[in-house]
This record gives C-alpha cells, structure tokens and sequence, in this order.
C-alpha cells in the first residue's frame, strides 16, 4: 500500500524513509527458535519493558505474562526507582505461581534494551509525547512492538510510524484493547451487518480531565532523570504536577499537560473513534470536515481541554459529534434505531475505581437489534488484546490493531483537537492527509523536537 504525504515536511519524510531503509539492508526475520512450541524456554517470546509507570503495572505487563509465552527479561525507566520496583513485580508474578523469574535486567535508557539481540519484543508504556521515537527505533533494531494508545502525539509522528511498519513488517500492536473486548467486537458485528438500518449518526461521549492551580518548581527528584523524560518537550521546571508522583502509581499529571498528551481526546478517544471507525466501516478513512469548541484553562501545567463538543462529518454523509456531555461510549444512530456499546460494568486499568453499573455494556433501542444470529459480518474473537499481538509475532499475521489502522484513529482525535483549539471549521484530506486551505491549521499537524530526541532525530545520524 503507498500513501501520500505532505509532512514532515515531504523533504525530511523522503530523508526518514531512505534512512530507514539503509537500516534495514539487513533481513528482518522471526527467530527460528520461536517457531517451535512456546512451552519451551528457548523458544518463549523475550519482551522488554520501556516506561514502569502505572499503565506498565496494572494492565500491559501483568496482560503479556498472563497471555503464556513470553518472558520479561529486561524493564527501563527514566525513574530507576520505578524500574527496580518494576522488575520485583515481575519476579512476583512468576514466584506466586510458583515459578523460577527469569533474569531481568533494569536500564535507564531504552537504547539498551532495543540494542538487545536477545530482545525479540517490547512493550512501550511511556508518555504520549515518547511513543513516536520509541516505536520507531524498536523497529529498525528488529524488534515486534506493543504500543500504548494513542499511537503518536502528532499527526507528523503517525505518518511515520505508519509508513515504518509497512516498510519494516515487524508486528506491531496499538493498545486499542477494545478491539479484543466482547461487547465492542458484538456492537461492530451488528452495526456492519445493518441491525440498525443504514448508519447517519455516529455520538462519541468522553470524560474529561479536572484542572489545578500550577504547582511551584521543586528538586529534581536523585532517581529521576528528567532531562530525558522531558525527550523531544522544549525545558520546564520540574515539579510533581507536572510529572508523575514519587509516593505510588497514581493518576500522573502529564496526562493534564499538552507538551505531553493532547487530553481525554486522544486519551480515551483513541479506543471510542477507532471503535467508532470499526462500525461505521471506516477503518482507512476519516473525517472531512470538523468543528469543535472546548474550553481550555489558562494554567500552565494542567492545561489540557475542559468541557467540548465536535462535530464531523464522515463519507456518506454520517454526522459524528463527541462531547463530554454524551455517555461515555459510542452510539450507531441508524434509520431502524441505534446500538450503544461502552466500557460500563467492567472495572479498567486507567480507571479501576471509577462507579460501575450506571451503563449497560451493550445496549439498542430495542431488543431485536442485538440479535447475534445469522450476522452477514464476524470478526475474529480475541480473548486477550497482549495475547493477540504474542500470537501475531509468532504467525506473522497482522494483530487486531496494527498503524495501518490506528493511523486514522489517531489522526480524527488530533484533527479534533486543533479544531478545539482554533475553534472554526476545518476541511480535512484525509488521503493527503492535510487541511484544505488552511495554513494554520497544518502548521499544528507538527511540533519541533528538542535535541537530541524525537522520532526525526533518529534518522539525522
């Protein structure tokens, strides 16, 4: 598949694709030894951990270890406190079952671990504003990759991304978990195959993010280095708010914090429009026109939007709004009624304490609509979205949410976000990937990286 592109800019895309592809002379192949039966200890599937935070602890690493198969044999973290904590937890794992820990080493820098040759796999934990060249530089050493959503934090970084894994065939697996869930894949089911009718409306409904008072500078904590947590963010004093907390794994401030994740946009929009793009039969496409209003505090560390509401429009005519106002899930407005599918009912890693029942996971406007029999589409069953991309690195299958189509998941959230922050009505190409007639809005399709990180400096050495 070929794609166009007009950023980068098209000059340093042509720069990034030909140094990847000096990189790659060499083939790129699955070990031999992982063909074998997984039972074996030579042939078990060797992951490594970048990023030890709270989504590394409760959800990615406990869902590869309990998926069979593979071992943890190295974690890396900025905060060496987190790695050593991270690397007791999986030495738990394996002694509660009564099992021999493999030997995990724990780094401070991801170059070491993607610089493994014994290193088939990794899984990338990290803030959003890492992913980009983490992903990146785990592909063109070789390695299969498990990446947290959303895919990148710039449109720019999605294009790479995207284009990289095409051109180097490595797995790699955005964590859009719901792909994996019963309900969501149910609800597609149903809503690909007409239960409610031919599809107009499309209602996405999001949480969003509290605000605070900014926070002064404090010391840099002897375990953090936070040079490079900040990687490609232009400098910043650090202060806990701004970073993530010392004392436990709870909730990190920069998740509230544009310089390192775009808000519940992409936050949880990253899982509601790819499910949203799944049923509406609009995987490769997108949005071509949106309009957005949010609010946005003026503070400089929690600063990401408040309340909002957006409106695309979608080939065929389908109108989408998202809003903090909707029940948080996604409902197909069709001409014979609607199906709603949400997380409700099922406690999550990103938000384990939240209140459940208020939802039914999967709901319609009546009762027929939900009928599972004689469905004209069916999608693969995954009992486990880490599972899913194990089993793809050992078949060479795409997993269930590979770039190719996280892309357009992730750019409708960050179109939406510059339509939020410009507050006008844009017109999106989704297949040049560019605002029609909108120099502005094109310029926020990117960021500059701060030197020497970023995914752009991997390809200027």
């Amino acid at each position: 598949m070929t794609h166009k592109t007009s950023l980068l800019t098209r000059r340093d895309y042509v720069k990034c694709m030909t140094a990847g592809a000096a990189a790659l002379a060499a083939p790129l192949i699955i070990p031999s030894r992982l063909l074998g039966g997984e039972t074996a200890p030579g042939n078990r599937i060797r992951v490594g951990q970048i990023g030890c935070g709270r989504i590394a602890r409760s959800h990615d690493i406990p869902g590869v270890y309990k998926a069979g198969g593979a071992d943890y044999v190295a974690v890396c973290d900025v905060d060496s406190k987190r790695a050593q904590s991270t690397r007791a937890l999986v030495e738990k794992f394996y002694k509660d079952d009564g099992k021999t820990p493999p030997g995990i080493t724990v780094c401070g820098n991801y170059r070491e671990i993607i610089a493994r040759k014994d290193i088939d796999a990794v899984v990338i934990s990290t803030p959003d504003h890492w992913h980009a060249e983490l992903a990146i530089a785990a592909m063109l050493a070789g390695k299969d990759v498990y990446l947290q959503k959303p895919m990148t934090m710039t449109h720019a970084e999605g294009v790479l991304l995207r284009d990289m894994a095409e051109k180097t065939g490595r797995i790699v697996q955005i964590g859009s978990q719901q792909r994996s869930w019963k309900q969501f894949r149910e609800a597609c089911e149903l809503v690909r195959s007409g239960r409610a009718g031919r599809l107009t409306h499309v209602e996405i409904g999001l949480p969003i993010d509290p605000t605070a008072p900014d926070q002064p500078e404090q010391p840099i904590p002897a375990n953090l280095d936070y040079m490079q947590w900040l990687g490609p963010v232009a400098d910043a004093y650090y202060t806990e708010q701004r970073v993530h907390p010392q004392k436990d794994y709870d909730r990190p401030g920069w998740l509230r914090n544009e310089s390192f994740c775009l808000g519940m946009i992409t936050g949880w929009g990253a899982h509601h429009f790819d499910t949203a793009h799944w049923g509406m039969n609009l995987e490769h496409s997108g949005p071509s026109r949106i309009e957005g209003r949010a609010q946005f505090p003026k503070n400089k560390i929690w600063n990401v939007h408040g309340a909002y509401n957006i409106h695309l429009v979608y080939p065929g005519g389908i109108q989408m709004r998202v809003a903090d106002t909707l029940p948080n899930g996604i409902r197909f407005i069709g001409d014979e009624g609607w199906i709603f599918v949400s997380r409700d009912g099922q406690a999550t890693a990103s938000d384990p304490a939240a209140p459940r029942g208020k939802l039914k996971p999967l709901d319609a406007s009546k009762p027929s609509l939900l009928d599972l029999k004689n469905l004209s589409v069916k999608f693969p069953v995954s009992a486990s979205h880490h599972g899913n991309w194990l089993a793809s690195i050992r078949s060479r299958k795409p997993p269930l949410a590979p770039p190719g189509i996280a892309y357009y998941s992730n750019t409708a959230c960050i179109v939406s976000w510059i339509a939020m922050k410009l507050a006008r009505p844009l017109d999106w190409d989704a297949k040049t990937g560019r605002f029609i007639g909108d120099a502005e809005a094109n310029s926020m399709l990117t960021r500059p990286e701060r030197a020497p990180y970023g995914a752009l400096s991997l390809f200027k050495k």
